[in-house]
């Protein structure tokens, strides 16, 4: 039951970006055990850019604190070098301001360095798939943000919203509350599967990139 997941891991490569030796390798090793391809570790803003622009890693797990700079940099700089790589904080710090500079950089999740190896496990598999991956009080932050930028009433500018399907824009509004794909479809009574078709048809009827600008488009929108 488990070799279609475990050969999908197994196409996902990982750069881990850590300025902390031990770390770096305590975690490039549990992902290896788990199947990911560790492509490439990195301890700096500057070795980030360069091994990403080389391996092009689908998944990134960045450190904030870093010895050239910070996690935000990095993130802008692997982005910048590699586009279709996703960027997942892996941090110690949970302070609002690193979260959301990380979040403004381009990073699409964010995790604190308390989580355990089979949740970050679970937050690179989620990663690769596109979604929003937050520790437990971190998403609130982000959305509050959103909200504030949003301000309080939707846009109102005349554009013509792309049409979703009612089953669509009910899926959008669980996203912007911040729930999990597997959280909506025990909601909705329906399988992850359709849940993240569901997302997907969104974003490409949206053309945005990923769930955290999906969430930002549902609040301007007045949908959460």
């Amino acid at each position: 039951m488990t070799a279609p997941e475990d050969a999908a891991v197994g196409n996902i490569s990982v750069m881990v970006v850590d300025d902390h030796p031990m770390w770096r390798d305590g975690v490039s090793r549990d992902l290896a055990e788990a199947g990911f391809q560790v492509a490439a570790t990195a301890d700096g803003v500057g070795a980030a850019g360069r091994r990403a622009a080389a391996v092009r890693p689908d998944v990134v797990l960045m450190d904030m604190q870093l010895p050239d700079g910070n996690g935000a940099q990095a993130t802008a700089e692997v982005l910048r070098v590699s586009p279709h790589s996703r960027v997942l904080v892996l941090s110690a710090s949970g302070e609002r301001d690193d979260v959301l500079e990380a979040i403004k950089a381009g990073a699409t999740g964010y995790l604190v360095k308390s989580a355990s190896a089979a949740e970050l496990i679970d937050a690179v598999k989620a990663t690769a798939a596109g979604q929003a991956v937050f520790t437990p009080g971190l998403a609130g932050v982000v959305l509050g943000e959103f909200r504030r930028i949003a301000g309080a009433p939707p846009s109102d500018s005349g554009a013509e919203r792309p049409a979703l399907t009612e089953r669509e824009t009910e899926v959008l509004r669980l996203v912007a509350k911040g729930l999990s794909a597997k959280q909506i479809a025990t909601r909705l009574s329906v399988s992850h599967r359709t849940v993240e078709n569901h997302v997907q048809a969104t974003l490409r009827k949206l053309q945005l990139g990923n769930r955290v600008e999906l969430t930002r488009y549902a609040i301007e929108q007045g949908l959460e």
